[in-house]
C-alpha cells in the first residue's frame, strides 16, 4: 500500500537521485512523440495512395472513352460522308497505272 501511494505521490521524481527517472521518463516521452508522428504519416501515405489510386482509374476511363470515340471516328463510312459534306468524293475516272522499265 505504501508504494501505491509513493507512486500516486510521484515520490520517484522528487527524490534527490531522481535525476536518472526523470531522463527515462523524458526519453520514453520523446519515443511516445516519435511513435506518432510516424503513424500519423504513414496515414497520410495510405491516404495519399488512394487518392492516387482513383484518379488513375479516372485517367484510364477517360482514356478508353476516347479511344472508343476516336476509333468510332475513324471508320471509313464516317471519313466518307464528313468528305462529301465537304465537296470532297470518290473519283469518277479509273486510275493511272503507271509501269516502269527495267
Amino acid at each position: 500500500m505504501k508504494n501505491i501511494l509513493s507512486l500516486l505521490n510521484i515520490d520517484f521524481l522528487l527524490k534527490e537521485d531522481s535525476m536518472k527517472n526523470w531522463r527515462m521518463l523524458f526519453f520514453i516521452s520523446i519515443l511516445a512523440m516519435i511513435s506518432i508522428a510516424s503513424g500519423h504519416s504513414a496515414d497520410k501515405k495510405i491516404y495519399q495512395i488512394a487518392n492516387l489510386n482513383n484518379d488513375l482509374k479516372r485517367v484510364k476511363s477517360e482514356f478508353v472513352e476516347n479511344k472508343s470515340q476516336l476509333m468510332f471516328l475513324k471508320l471509313e463510312t464516317r471519313i466518307a460522308n464528313r468528305l462529301i459534306e465537304i465537296g470532297v468524293g470518290p473519283s469518277k475516272e479509273k486510275p493511272i497505272r503507271l509501269k516502269s522499265k527495267k
